[in-house]
């Protein structure tokens, strides 16, 4: 029998600490912040058997305005403590980590760590499915300036169907917005018709408007107000849960490996109580974090 490669020492130092501590072998879900879960709320909506564990570094948000190499490197941090918990398998519920790391966690860093894990992102689930949702074959990006900047989703669509065109345009404001607890404020209604507006306006013909950032669901019903009538919105989350179980059927050697309890546990790296407050509104429920130290 062929003998697994072992991982990193920081890893395998995760794993002594915490020998009973922690359930193993939960999907683990990783965002930078907040977003995230809105993906949580999906995928454990779609498939409540499972047992999750979210980290979200808050303390180190927002993600979107880093370079690459700052985003790879908090990234992969939080993948290995996700993997000091026995997840086995990570979903980077974060477009920003998704564009900045994803890439290069899979083809770098698995094979070193363990090639039996796996670690997927947000953006090829949700381009995936464009070509058949828009009619035009136009396609509007609103995302973080991080992940604008990596172009990801317009390689991936690329992939899909070179016939598509996609417009990327920046939307800096929108978390802070959020996170500041000011999504029904006026300064909100300005900074969302302002983006809508100069996409449009960059191509009027598309019919399809990605929200490109797990973020922006929460503001969802000012991006329904001036989105133009006959544009469809896309949400990510209920998408990516749905490729997620699509995913695990076709991989029963994945599945086999994630405990189905329904629990969920929730992890950051700012204050708890901070945490929770903010992630009662995402979730719309109470929430109970715990602080986590990622290691450098």
């Amino acid at each position: 029998m062929k003998a697994e490669p072992c991982a990193p020492l920081s890893v395998c130092l995760l794993f002594k600490q915490h020998p009973r501590t922690y359930k193993i072998m939960p999907i683990g879900i990783f965002d930078s912040g907040y977003g995230g879960l809105t993906i949580l709320k999906e995928i454990a909506s779609k498939m409540p058997q499972y047992d999750y564990v979210y980290l979200g570094d808050n303390a180190r948000a927002p993600y979107g305005s880093r370079s690459f190499d700052i985003v790879y490197d908090f990234t992969l941090q939080a993948v290995k403590a996700l993997f000091g918990r026995g997840c086995h398998l990570v979903i980077l519920a974060c477009n920003t980590a998704s564009a900045k790391a994803l890439r290069s966690i899979q083809q770098n860093d698995l094979p070193v760590i363990d090639p039996s894990r796996r670690v997927l992102g947000v953006i090829r689930p949700t381009v995936e499915i464009l070509p058949e949702v828009s009619k035009t074959k136009h396609i509007g990006l609103l995302a973080t300036p991080g992940t604008v900047a990596s172009h990801s989703y317009a390689m991936e669509l690329e992939k899909m169907d070179p016939e598509m065109k996609i417009v990327e345009h920046a939307c800096p404001m929108w978390v802070p917005i959020i996170e500041n607890c000011e999504a029904d404020s006026p300064g909100a209604d300005y900074f969302v018709k302002k983006y809508i507006d100069e996409i449009m306006s960059a191509d009027p013909e598309i019919d399809t408007l990605v929200l490109g950032c797990t973020h922006y669901p929460l503001l969802i019903n000012k991006i329904r107000q001036y989105t133009p009538n006959g544009v469809c919105i896309f949400e990510q989350g209920r998408r990516v849960a749905e490729s997620l179980a699509d995913y695990l059927k076709r991989h029963p050697e994945i599945d086999v490996k994630c405990q189905k309890n329904g629990d969920i546990e929730f992890l950051t790296t700012e204050s708890p109580k901070k945490f929770d407050s903010l992630a009662s509104l995402f979730l719309g429920k109470e929430v109970k974090s715990s602080r986590i130290v990622l290691p450098g």
